[in-house]
């Protein structure tokens, strides 16, 4: 089933659950945020990616407006619901400055595989070792999904955009686990040239070996 949406296309990748804090300055979207106040709205975020406006994007609710200025800006907080994909696309909705369009729903297919979760989160441990970052590894959920992580996974902006296009979570979590079974050897092999780099010139104490 589809719906008509206002629409705010932007060079980012929105997941479902995400939290995003947006400062809103062009009358366009001040109106959009006005509009979908006003009248209980919700909006998409369609992914500008390539140049181009993307097929998909993710629906956005608007949870507060945190901030007004005089010159009508507004910081705002939303979250992500769901994934949409848009069936046709307006650079400018009807009667408004900001774009719309018809859009549907995309079901998502819940069939996370535990083995491999429990595989993406023991990768994750060592990523994040590795970095520094673990605190990125204690503030997850244990019920984490992929869109929880998919942020973190030095993923671009393109490969971001692959991922919110994969119809469930299975699929999603194999392709997360491919990207980290390739990206932890790179990153250890960084810190290893890294800590080789920092001991050029200091004294060293070595073992000689046995011959």
């Amino acid at each position: 089933m589809s719906k008509y949406l206002p629409l705010f296309p932007l060079n980012i990748v929105v997941f479902p659950g995400e939290k995003l804090n947006l400062h809103i300055f062009e009358p366009r979207y001040k109106q959009l945020v006005l509009d979908c106040i006003t009248q209980d709205k919700t909006f998409g975020i369609p992914t500008f990616v390539q140049n181009a406006v993307g097929k998909y994007g993710t629906e956005l609710e608007i949870l507060s407006i945190e901030k007004k200025y005089e010159n009508g800006e507004m910081d705002i907080r939303t979250r992500g619901l769901h994934i949409i994909k848009i069936k046709q696309f307006d650079r400018m909705a009807p009667g408004r400055l900001y774009a719309g369009g018809e859009v549907e729903v995309v079901e998502d297919i819940a069939d996370e595989d535990i083995v491999v979760k429990l595989r993406i989160k023991e990768i994750l441990l060592k990523l994040y070792q590795a970095l520094g970052v673990n605190k990125l590894l204690v503030e997850l959920p244990e019920d984490f999904k992929s869109f929880d992580i998919a942020h973190n996974l030095g993923l671009s902006t393109e490969q971001e955009y692959a991922l919110l296009q994969l119809p469930g979570e299975s699929i999603r979590q194999q392709v997360i686990l491919q990207h980290l079974e390739q990206l932890l050897p790179l990153v250890l092999e960084t810190e290893r040239l890294k800590e080789r780099v920092r001991l050029n010139g200091h004294f060293k104490h070595l073992t000689p070996p046995n011959f």
